[in-house]
């Protein structure tokens, strides 16, 4: 049966916020306040993790690059963490990268 005369306390388990390094001179802070929310914060913490062990830098060093490289944009390594780092938010399709690219 619930008390119904007094609120419970509520235990602060986890900080307020907190930060990422930073990302091309920009700050990243995680604040867990509510507010405005996205359901893909989690890739920050998956690009940490890849960063520190470093496993999508060695996979794109032993894939073959057939590409001209004089035309190429970008290299295999941001093309490999593009599709990872997608995959793991649940985008499938690569059809879902060009509006995501200016979510900010």
């Amino acid at each position: 049966m619930l008390n119904k005369e007094k609120e419970l306390p509520v235990t602060k388990c986890t900080r307020e916020s907190f930060k990422f390094p930073d990302v091309k001179k920009r700050t990243v802070e995680v604040n867990l306040q509510g507010g405005d929310i996205t359901s893909d914060g989690g890739v920050m913490l998956l690009r940490q993790a890849d960063k520190h062990i470093g496993l999508s830098k060695a996979v794109a060093q032993v894939l073959e690059d057939t590409r001209r490289q004089a035309s190429c944009q970008h290299d295999r390594l941001a093309l490999l963490r593009q599709r990872v780092y997608a995959l793991a938010c649940g985008y499938e399709d690569l059809n879902d990268h060009q509006p995501l690219r200016h979510d900010l």
